[in-house]
């Protein structure tokens, strides 16, 4: 048995041939600089190798597919455990997952709710019980009249996948004589369809024929029985004219309305059997927005005032203009916003009824008139969504809609009988809809019947330790209904180390990439205490992490370096986390010992101008007025789920971009916006990928290739074969690879697992064909150009500074160590974010910009913060204002201006709870990032400084540079 994870021999990607015995059952921090090789030992050498003997230990048939992986460039890994990865990577693009979908929590609920759930009436509200046989006699005889001749079926398949050729001749076997398929009738005594197991069918057998007296009523009696002893208590009962459908299992007392039986599926939003019929279980619908349609109303419909609508005179959009113009006398050349409300209805929403309008057009001098239909601009929207096959007319239309509840089912998703099931006094809807923290102390008082606590109390412990696991890695402000779509990256990551921990696996070995990210240091311990807790149940935790917090818990330190990319990849220290502070070599170690540290600036900048949002309440905000400096450095701050991305994103942001950039996006709900007559434009770097394709790279993206193919086109061999530069993209026939379009590598598409890419075995990853490769610049042809790292590059570029400016902008966001071709489908969210700031960075005479990051300081090493800090302070010199969204106290404190939000997350946040300088926010008794702060900035805190504290129910904090500098919340 081995005690380590006994490595030999690592040499993946930038790593020297490094050999490592990490102690099993620990939990070991792997840290250093950002493209050191962290990841690379982590994920790509030790995470893969044992995600490959996994695969390797399947059968033939389970492993075709899942594909082949290759075995990673190492010598050997003894003491290797089954491996789990967590990454940052979004939970799921699937709209119909949630919160409660991904931690298994919803599935628990549904059990609960389909064993132990209180039915209600939906005519009267009265408690549903179970039907007896004489109420559905009574039933029958109330709408069938005597004589008529009855039909009782038992529904014995409900819509469920499968052959039933087996359980189709057992029918026939016991003597029954009819069946309906699918809604045909059919004699079991003849040839039956053979049908498709993989669709869902609907099988009903007849039980019996009889005629509704007093004579045969025993004979009913026992058909029904018999019917619901086959049906779980279903029966049908048709007459020529009638059909009747009731349970025997629900009915109420008051009405005698039957209540289908309760399943699992029942409350399943991705079931037929539960979702919504009108939302299809997605609990929103997408509309056309009127305000993204007549973006700009200053404008008339002859300048283009409706955007999806391009108006010419020789398209058919302008033909169609002028008719409906000229029939209702609606002027063309008023500005839409002067236009009566009936005229600019009637444009968007059409005629009350269908009207034929004249049209006239011309053709070789003939006056021809013909009628047209107008249905108003945005049914004729709507219809094109519904109808269209195509995919760019739907990424077309798609910018012109928003999202909206169902006004069927409200948001909650579930069909309407679903929702009458209720457990506590709530349905399930109610239940996902609450946050994390409430549910589980509804769970926890829950009082229950001897009866019901004996069927649910092994699914109530599941859901309350699920609830606990959420709470305590940081989430307990998410809803169980919250999709996962909109989760951060750090937020997905914990959600699956919460149900990693709830399985209560041993002997495992758990990879995650930076857990911290996103995470208030308030709940950095409570995430802590989950790793050990994951360590003491018998697993080896290996975490990629750069918290200072984290790494001096570990049982075990890695620090890999001393440098990025080809200069990094060895092992500059490791052993406990006291013997890499006292190693000189270690980087990392100088800065956890205090040898090293983020300075803070001697003088906090001030401003004249201010940017101003009233009445904010989107989501959580509760009514905030929000004041920000321009010229500065702000940081917006607060406990995870607090408010932060709301205000600062969807508010403030969304609201810039349209009146600044007219981009075709909705702001958050709020009530008026002052100071953006002093911006020019409004710029949101995000962590978005910058492309989704292998064709993406750095070069390209930040303008550096544009010029690389000048050079290799002006070279002889280029010039004497009539090469343009366009030769040399590999996103234009005619110099590329024509096997993989250029990509350098071949999608293979997996049944159970993200898409992958492999290397084409043409150009062997080149991208290029023979011909292009042979054109060659300085020695290098430009397959090897793009292999060259940042660094590399700008020592190859030196003398061209239209190519050494941009390269020397991403040296300094600290991404020298990443190659110029590399894909955008291997760099992480944080890197794609630095090199959209260098392009920023890289871009002459801009001032007056307003930028918006959210935590830029992801996947950074503490020495990289410092480089960051230079660049979004080289930025603000500029006459920029930089906002971001962080947690990292080093940035936090190096921030001219401080807003914290909270106090709490979810509906206890969205109130300002301190604003100023960050000396300020550290004296603020309300505030958890004060708290934090006041540990690094003690020593230039003056006993005298203050800043005025929150009540709930009238937050204000005032701004010392203006008399109109004040940020405020009040509740709604």
């Amino acid at each position: 048995m081995h005690d380590f994870i006994q490595i030999r021999g690592a040499r993946e990607h930038n790593l020297k041939n490094i050999d490592l015995d990490l102690p099993k059952n620990s939990l070991i921090v792997i840290t250093g600089l950002s493209g050191s090789g962290k990841s690379s030992l982590a994920f790509d050498t030790i995470y893969a190798e044992g995600q490959r003997r996994y695969i390797e230990s399947l059968s033939a048939y389970a492993r075709q597919f899942l594909g082949q992986s290759n075995k990673p460039d190492v010598d050997s890994i003894e003491g290797l455990s089954p491996a789990i990865s967590i990454d940052q990577k979004s939970a799921s693009h699937n709209p119909r997952s949630t919160v409660g979908t991904v931690t298994e929590i919803h599935d628990y609920l549904r059990l609960l709710y389909a064993k132990i759930g209180l039915a209600h009436c939906q005519n009267d509200g009265a408690s549903i019980t179970r039907a007896s046989i004489d109420e559905v006699i009574d039933r029958v005889i109330e709408q069938i009249p005597e004589e008529t001749e009855l039909a009782l079926y038992a529904p014995i398949v409900r819509e469920r996948k499968g052959e039933y050729h087996e359980l189709l001749n057992n029918l026939a076997k016991e003597g029954f004589s009819e069946v309906i398929i699918d809604g045909k009738t059919l004699e079991l005594n003849q040839t039956l369809p053979v049908l498709n197991r993989y669709s869902r069918h609907t099988l009903e057998v007849l039980i019996d024929r009889f005629i509704l007296n007093d004579r045969e009523m025993n004979r009913f009696s026992e058909g029904i029985e018999q019917a619901a002893g086959r049906a779980e208590g279903s029966v049908i009962i048709r007459s020529n004219k009638n059909e009747i459908r009731m349970n025997l299992s629900l009915l109420c007392t008051v009405c005698g309305t039957s209540f289908p039986k309760l399943e699992p599926r029942s409350f399943s939003f991705n079931s037929p059997f539960g979702a919504c019929n009108n939302c299809d279980g997605l609990g929103v619908q997408r509309k056309i927005d009127p305000s993204l349609v007549l973006p700009d109303e200053t404008k008339n419909i002859a300048e283009g005032a409706i955007l999806p609508w391009t108006y010419s005179s020789k398209n058919w959009y302008g033909f169609t203009l002028r008719a409906v113009t000229e029939y209702y006398g609606i002027d063309m050349n008023a500005p839409i916003k002067t236009l009566k409300e009936s005229e600019r209805e009637l444009l968007l929403t059409g005629p009350e009824a269908p009207v034929r309008i004249p049209a006239t057009y011309y053709t070789q001098g003939k006056r021809n008139v013909f009628h047209l239909r107008f249905e108003g601009i945005i049914p004729l929207l709507e219809r094109r969504w519904r109808e269209t096959e195509s995919e760019s007319v739907r990424q077309d239309l798609v910018k012109y809609m928003t999202e909206s509840l169902c006004p069927t089912c409200t948001g909650a998703r579930l069909k309407k009988v679903s929702l009458l099931v209720t457990v506590g006094g709530k349905n399930i809807a109610e239940i996902s809809a609450l946050p994390v923290d409430e549910a589980w102390a509804f769970f926890q008082t829950l009082t229950l019947s001897k009866r019901d606590t004996l069927i649910a109390n092994r699914i109530l412990k599941e859901i309350v330790n699920r609830l606990r696991f959420l709470a305590n890695v940081g989430l307990g402000y998410l809803t169980l209904n919250r999709s996962a779509v909109t989760l951060a990256g750090g937020e997905a990551q914990r959600i699956r180390l919460a149900s990693q921990v709830g399985s209560h696996l041993t002997g495992v070995l758990y990879v995650l990439d930076e857990p911290s990210i996103g995470l208030h240091a308030r709940d950095n311990r409570k995430l802590i205490a989950i790793l050990k807790k994951l360590r003491d149940l018998g697993n080896t935790v290996i975490v990629v992490e750069h918290d200072e917090e984290t790494i001096q818990t570990a049982d075990y330190v890695v620090d890999i370096g001393p440098h990025a990319g080809k200069r990094g990849g060895q092992v500059i220290a490791q052993g406990a986390p006291n013997d890499v502070m006292q190693n000189p070599r270690s980087l990392t170690g100088q800065y956890l010992a205090g040898a090293k540290q983020v300075l803070i600036p001697n003088k906090r900048r001030t401003s004249k101008y201010w940017l101003s949002i009233f009445g904010a309440t989107e989501n959580n905000l509760k009514r905030v007025n929000a004041h920000l400096p321009l010229g500065t450095f702000t940081c917006i701050t607060g406990v995870s789920g607090s408010g932060k991305s709301t205000l600062l994103t969807d508010v403030i942001y969304n609201a810039l971009a349209r009146k600044l950039n007219r981009a075709l996006v909705k702001p958050g709900a709020y009530e008026r916006l002052e100071g953006f007559e002093n911006l020019k434009r409004a710029i949101l770097i995000s962590q978005a990928p910058i492309g989704r394709t292998p064709r993406s790279n750095p070069a390209t993206y930040t303008g550096v290739f544009t010029h690389i193919r000048e050079l290799f086109a002006a070279t002889s061999g280029a010039r004497t074969r009539g090469y343009t530069a366009g030769r040399f993209s590999f996103n234009i026939a005619g110099g590329r690879c024509e096997n993989c379009a250029g990509d350098g590598a071949i999608k293979i598409e997996m049944q159970f697992l993200p898409d992958v890419y492999v290397p084409c075995d043409v150009c062997l990853g080149k991208r290029y064909n023979r011909d292009t490769l042979n054109i060659q610049f300085a020695g290098k042809n430009i397959a090897e150009i793009l292999e060259l790292t940042v660094d590399e590059a700008l020592d190859f570029f030196a003398d061209f500074p239209a190519i050494a400016d941009k390269l020397k902008v991403l040296v300094n966001v600290g991404l020298g160590y990443i190659e110029l071709g590399q894909s955008a489908t291997t760099l992480s969210g944080g890197e794609a974010q630095r090199i959209k700031l260098a392009s920023e960075l890289a871009r002459r005479g801009h001032g007056d910009t307003f930028y918006v990051l959210d935590e830029p300081t992801t996947g950074l090493h503490t020495d990289d913060i410092v480089k960051l800090l230079e660049v979004l302070n080289q930025l603000v010199d500029q006459g920029n204002t930089v906002v971001v969204i962080e947690h990292n106290l080093d940035v936090i404190k190096c921030a001219d201006w401080v807003i914290d939000l909270g106090p709490e997350g979810g509906e206890a946040g969205g109130r300002v709870i301190a604003c100023g300088a960050p000396e300020k926010i550290a004296v603020a008794q309300n505030s958890y990032t004060g708290q934090f702060l006041k540990r690094i900035l003690h020593k230039k805190i003056k006993a005298t400084a203050s800043v005025r504290e929150t009540s709930f129910k009238h937050d204000v904090a005032s701004f010392p540079h203006s008399s109109r500098a004040m940020i405020s919340a009040e509740n709604t």
